[in-house]
């Protein structure tokens, strides 16, 4: 008898606390459910982008995607083959691109964090290699801007991301700031608050004018990298990029469709759908609002854009109807459409954990 009353105490207690608790009870299990299916979602979308073969860029922003993901061991791997092809000159990670001048600067930043880890005197000596390319031998135009490429005097936005990070990373705050204002002075429409793709410093003139939704991504995800690496003591120039950085995002989201993405051509609604300016977006806002220098009124567009990015992801991984590889002019899939998807989860991870 005493042993049915004892039971039924112990009932009562459990009931108790669990009306106490209320929702939270039953909420901290869905989120424990939400937090697995996070890692599962994110779990296939790496091992698809891996399955990829990459470019010079696509190692370099796999790279990153894996360092900001805490991959750690991947990372010094991942290192280790941009250093092994490394081309005499210095470029990184050089297969695939014959003529990659800031592509060849994006595992820069991947590549120095694993030779300081491991204390890998070649991986040290990659990186600055790379490094005294950029610096002393790589093709510039008159004012000391950086071109894309090794063969055309070309400008593109894409180089945003590629170049200004690296030289953040390495300590070169003052041009890595020289670099973005460089680019944004070619390609920068403040009417439209877009950036153009291409410009040839050469002839003068646009090789593509358009806004190219992907481009403005980069330029966006490649400023908020380098904002957060500045020192405190450089104030002005963080106030000066975090402007760079709202204008694009305002400006892209001024064409932000009802269900989440835009299109191809941001301000262009005849060119084709395109998933990956969504996931470049709302990874910069979720850092921008970590970050302080963005207001938390965009988080609900960032999630919106996030929730689309998800129903994109298919069975195996892949996430559907990014600007597709590897020509890069139709819906389709490419790394760095997963790439974006892992940076997107984890800065969306780091915001709601603070």
């Amino acid at each position: 008898m005493k042993g049915k009353i004892y039971l039924i105490d112990l009932l009562s207690i459990f009931i108790t606390i669990v009306s106490f608790t209320g929702n939270g009870f039953c909420q901290g299990i869905n989120l424990d459910k939400e937090n697995m299916k996070q890692k599962d979602l994110i779990h296939k979308v790496k091992t698809a982008m891996f399955i990829m073969q990459r470019a010079t860029w696509e190692q370099g922003v796999a790279m990153q995607a894996m360092l900001e993901l805490g991959e750690e061991e991947l990372v010094i791997l991942m290192a280790k083959d941009a250093v092994l092809r490394q081309s005499p000159d210095g470029r990184l990670a050089m297969l695939g691109e014959e003529f990659a001048l800031s592509d060849a600067a994006s595992p820069g930043e991947a590549v120095l964090w694993a030779a300081k880890k491991t204390g890998d005197s070649t991986l040290m000596n990659g990186f600055n290699k790379m490094l005294d390319y950029i610096l002393n031998k790589a093709p510039r135009d008159k004012n000391g801007i950086i071109y894309h490429f090794t063969n055309v005097p070309q400008i593109w936005s894409d180089i945003i991301y590629m170049l200004p990070p690296f030289l953040a990373a390495a300590g070169k705050y003052n041009e890595a700031v020289k670099q973005i204002e460089g680019a944004r002075s070619y390609l920068w429409n403040p009417d439209k608050k877009l950036l153009s793709h291409m410009w040839d410093c050469e002839k003068g003139e646009f090789v593509r004018k358009d806004f190219w939704g992907v481009g403005n991504g980069w330029s966006a995800a490649g400023i908020t990298r380098v904002i957060f690496a500045l020192p405190e003591s450089m104030q002005t120039e963080k106030k000066k990029l975090i402007g760079y950085a709202k204008d694009i995002i305002d400006g892209c989201l001024a064409y932000m469709r009802n269900d989440g993405l835009f299109h191809n051509i941001v301000d262009n609604p005849d060119s084709f759908i395109e998933t990956n300016l969504s996931q470049m977006l709302a990874y910069s806002i979720y850092k921008g609002i970590k970050g302080g220098w963005l207001d938390k009124s965009y988080k609900e567009k960032a999630d919106k854009m996030r929730e689309a990015a998800h129903k994109k992801v298919d069975e195996l991984g892949l996430v559907q109807g990014v600007c597709g590889s590897p020509e890069f002019d139709h819906p389709g899939t490419a790394t760095e459409g997963q790439v974006f998807f892992i940076l997107m989860e984890t800065a969306y991870n780091e915001l709601i954990i603070q």
